[in-house]
């Protein structure tokens, strides 16, 4: 059984593991706060560029849910050396440094150990100005919610790992969602964070494994405070119902459902599903005054995002969820 540590008694330690998801921050002498966290997962596709950029970004991912910006990065690796040849491990390293360009931080080095499957990510280390620091736990009664990425990624990877590899090439019946969800994943949340800071969010998380709708409970634990998500608001990617039709759901998927159930009122079950689907790389969740969060659509859309506001943050019982259908 996992157990979370005490915090070490050091006010320097501004945010611990519960308020983001797997990161901390540290507050420096000079006024400013390093983010550290770390992710790595197994192979979600099967192009070892793409998943090492996927993963890579992933990682970053929750230095910018904090309002930060990455600065150095170390390489964590596990690697069958005896099933597969360290030229693949190469590619996915490059894939894992395509992601640090396009964010311009530092992979440093890294770490590798023989492991019985290929597992890659990043531990990550952040900066912020402590002004600037976004937590799940400073939502307010009223703001509306702004989701950055469309849902579903979660379905697409089963769907990848249980289909033929032509699947995803030009025709195969996965193309479409495939091509898109890669787009999305590979995309950093970089400028997500920036127009959550400018529209002054006061609560933000990263969209992973515990679905659109665990992690908005986290919020709203943390904050608090109910939601009210209009579910023919939130961005899907394309075919995605079709995807749950013919049994693409993730056990992960699955887990997020089953642990939300007493939280959720409204909503179908292909609904409830697909907003419960376990992300990779997925958008920033934040929360900010109407008009603003408007502004920060409007500024993302232009700047190729799928964004879009999907609710708000209400007074109800903490934690619950109603899901409507405009």
């Amino acid at each position: 059984m996992l157990r979370h540590l005490p915090k070490p008694d050091n006010a320097n330690l501004l945010v611990g593991s519960e308020n983001s998801d797997d990161a901390a921050v540290w507050r420096r002498p000079d006024g400013n706060a390093l983010v550290a966290t770390a992710d790595f997962f197994t192979p979600i596709v099967d192009d070892p560029i793409l998943w090492g950029h996927i993963s890579a970004a992933n990682a970053a991912s929750d230095v910018y849910a904090m309002g930060g910006k990455p600065l150095f990065a170390l390489n964590l690796v596990a690697w069958p050396k005896d099933e597969l040849p360290l030229e693949l491990l190469s590619e996915v390293l490059s894939g894992g440094q395509h992601a640090a360009d396009a964010g311009e931080w530092v992979v440093a080095g890294g770490h590798t150990v023989d492991g019985p499957e290929p597992m890659y990510g990043m531990s990550v280390i952040g900066e912020v100005n402590p002004e600037d620091l976004l937590t799940n736990g400073g939502g307010q009664p009223g703001q509306a919610l702004v989701l950055t990425k469309p849902i579903g990624t979660g379905l697409l990877a089963t769907a990848v790992k249980r289909s033929q590899a032509d699947a995803v090439a030009t025709g195969g019946s996965l193309e479409e969602v495939y091509a898109k969800a890669v787009h999305e994943m590979t995309r950093l949340n970089e400028a997500a964070a920036t127009a959550a800071n400018r529209v002054n969010a006061t609560a933000a998380t990263d969209v992973t494994g515990f679905g659109l709708l665990g992690h908005l409970h986290e919020m709203t634990s943390a904050s608090g405070l109910s939601a009210i998500i209009d579910t023919a608001s939130v961005p899907l990617l394309p075919k995605v119902r079709d995807l749950v039709d013919e049994g693409f759901v993730a056990g992960g998927t699955e887990r997020n459902l089953s642990f939300l159930e007493p939280h959720l009122d409204g909503g179908s079950q292909l609904e409830r599903i697909i907003l419960c689907d376990a992300q990779t790389s997925g958008g920033l969740l934040f929360s900010c005054d109407s008009a603003a969060a408007l502004d920060a659509v409007a500024e993302l859309t232009e700047s190729g995002h799928e964004a879009a506001i999907i609710g708000k943050l209400d007074a109800g019982p903490i934690g619950s969820i109603r899901l409507t259908h405009s």
